[in-house]
């Protein structure tokens, strides 16, 4: 066996690691799981009001764990994280995949974004990404290394993958003065 064939293997699987979300395979059906939504919460008071609620979802799911189709603290994908988010934050029932997450609200420029927003990448051909817009072009999302984190939208990986920015309403976070 060559060097090649040894080294092309650890490579692909290494590559495969750095992607953000989805992935082409289909999830295992225990990965679903039944939940019960919060009440709804109809008016959202203030602006800290809705930045106390994404760094209490943050800290509250930190490095859970990466897992395709997951949707509890035991692995979540990307999706399922805005998903469980919305639901548990702001009593917002989302769609569960990033093909429809990506088609609520309105458009927003890059240069636009608030607190609250959903941020979408362009992993590769079939790979989407999404997460939620913080603040100083940092988001929350889901890494398939470090599970629940932060990143910056100015890191070499995602400012290349950048597609679009969606606001939902009627979550209206404004930024923090």
């Amino acid at each position: 066996m060559s060097i090649l064939q040894t080294i092309a293997p650890i490579t692909i699987f290494s590559s495969m690691l750095l992607i953000g979300c989805a992935s082409p395979l289909k999830p295992q059906p225990e990965s679903f799981v039944e939940i019960t939504p919060p009440p709804i919460k109809k008016h959202f008071v203030s602006v800290a009001q809705g930045k106390k609620s994404l760094d209490k979802q943050l800290k509250s799911w930190k490095a859970v764990k990466y897992r395709f189709g997951g949707l509890n603290k035991r692995g979540v994908d990307c999706s399922g994280f805005i998903y469980m988010t919305f639901l548990e934050q702001y009593g917002i029932k989302l769609p569960r995949n990033t093909r429809s997450q990506v088609k609520m609200g309105k458009a927003v420029k890059r240069n636009e974004l608030q607190l609250g927003d959903l941020v979408f990448f362009r992993v590769n051909r079939n790979v989407r990404h999404v997460g939620i817009y913080l603040k100083d072009n940092k988001f929350m999302h889901v890494s398939s290394l470090k599970g629940v984190t932060t990143s910056s939208l100015h890191n070499s990986y995602w400012v290349n993958k950048y597609w679009t920015a969606r606001r939902l309403k009627p979550v209206s976070l404004k930024k923090d003065s």
